[in-house]
């Protein structure tokens, strides 16, 4: 990862992009993917970078701009905020946070309290309501003047990078994925294709995947391949949650299963095999539950595939991927669509 791309990504991780007010990660992407392609935009808040957009074959990518975050529900006389989810939140890892809201007046800060009661008489099975935000204000008037109902609530985090490789952050789900396609595409802006590459930073996809339907009906790709993440096993405890072996730092994991074009699948391990690249398999039996299952009843139907990254501590405050495994998933994009002649035939049986 060039030093181009790391600042690009680390703009990507700072921008607050809950899902339903992706704008602000999408006008840096935007920004980005303009300088080598052409750019548009969707009523759904997708950004799209299109290369070769007249090719009568045309293969979209997908990786989702949104994440997980909170919604404010109502404030009590006091001045404390109450809250609900806005995608996977777990409840679990909230007391103690501090958040940023944001308000309609700007950026709030607080922090998710909770009382001495919760040490000895937690809920085994918490939700966002069982907490409160506390910002410092002493009225419901005081905070009426910044914060109203319908906000959002996100984690305060910064990018870090531990022992080299590892990037720990807020978001990586899925803000990879996001700057995953812009950076494939940025890499095929170089060669000559023989398909157009139309990559979608979507939205929605922690909510409703929006996004993903909006670039499938609008563009009508060929083929179409979602880049998100996926539940690593390799710490404690965690094997035994995953059906498949998936480890941080070894490579692309790509989904094997009913949504999953088979012929997709061959285009990706044959060029995996002429980099020399180790690939994973994670099982979806029946759904991805990514942007590739709303991609796949799009249009006439869209045959699909799914490149996931390794993912430790997933819907978190704080997640952790691997730079290598990052940069190895760009590579593998980059290899398999700048081989595409425009005349492969993905129907996994032929009359």
């Amino acid at each position: 990862m060039d030093k181009t791309a790391r600042d690009f990504f680390c703009c990507l991780l700072r921008a607050h992009s809950p899902s339903g007010d992706e704008s602000a990660h999408q006008r840096i992407w935007l920004d980005y993917v303009k300088t080598f392609a052409q750019v548009e935009t969707d009523h759904s808040g997708n950004a799209i970078g299109a290369l070769n957009a007249a090719a009568p074959f045309k293969v979209l990518l997908a990786g989702h701009s949104d994440e997980i975050a909170m919604l404010v529900k109502r404030v009590d006389e006091r001045g404390f905020i109450y809250f609900t989810s806005a995608g996977g939140i777990k409840p679990a890892l909230l007391p103690g946070l501090k958040v940023d809201i944001l308000g309609y007046n700007g950026k709030v800060g607080g922090v998710i309290g909770f009382n001495r009661k919760s040490d000895t008489d937690a809920p085994s099975k918490p939700k966002c309501e069982d907490y409160f935000i506390d910002c410092g204000f002493s009225s419901k008037k005081e905070v009426e003047k910044f914060v109203r109902v319908g906000d959002y609530i996100l984690y305060q985090s910064e990018p870090e990078l531990f022992n080299k490789d590892k990037l720990v952050c807020k978001g990586l789900d899925n803000k990879t994925g996001s700057f995953i396609v812009a950076e494939t595409l940025r890499k095929l802006s170089r060669q000559k294709l023989k398909v157009g590459v139309f990559a979608v930073s979507t939205t929605g996809e922690e909510t409703n995947m929006r996004g993903a339907h909006c670039a499938g009906a609008v563009i009508q790709p060929n083929m179409g391949i979602a880049c998100d993440v996926t539940y690593n096993t390799d710490t404690p405890g965690e094997d035994a949650q995953n059906p498949s072996e998936v480890l941080l730092g070894k490579g692309p994991a790509l989904s094997v299963g009913s949504p999953i074009n088979r012929r997709i699948n061959e285009l990706l391990e044959k060029s995996a095999k002429k980099l020399k690249m180790p690939l994973q398999f994670e099982l979806t039996p029946g759904r991805t539950c990514t942007d590739a299952d709303r991609i796949m009843f799009s249009g006439n139907g869209v045959p699909v595939a799914l490149v996931s990254l390794p993912l430790r501590y997933m819907h978190s405050p704080i997640e952790m991927a691997s730079i290598k495994d990052i940069d190895a998933v760009i590579e593998l994009l980059s290899a398999t669509i700048a081989s595409l002649t425009g005349k492969e035939d993905l129907r996994p049986l032929k009359p």
